[in-house]
């Protein structure tokens, strides 16, 4: 499998009220350098179902320039129950989904 399809297969199985950061989808995709690739396997994703916004950096910033516009990422964050910082970061410490990803 192709690390784009990993990022996706893995993308999709971050349930709603969690994030993870491209690093983490790069490290299970099999590269853990490989977070700027993850980032961009989700602004090329062709397909529909996968929750794109449910990715952050590391420190919880969200990607919205790239994917939503302004506002569009943390609205669907936030409808999911997804808390936020002060300074508008995801809360990646609450929401972090840190369960066993399947590949196969």
């Amino acid at each position: 499998m192709k690390f784009n399809e990993k990022v996706y297969k893995i993308v999709r199985q971050i349930p709603a009220g969690f994030v993870m950061s491209y690093g983490q989808v790069a490290a299970l995709a099999g590269n853990m350098r490989a977070s700027r690739a993850a980032g961009y396997a989700m602004y090329n994703c062709p397909y529909k179902d996968i929750p794109c916004h449910r990715v952050v950096y590391a420190d919880g910033r969200l990607a919205a320039e790239h994917f939503f516009g302004a506002g569009r990422q943390k609205a669907l964050l936030k409808s999911e129950g997804i808390t936020f910082t002060k300074d508008g970061r995801a809360d990646i410490k609450k929401h972090r989904y840190k369960h066993i990803i399947q590949l196969t």
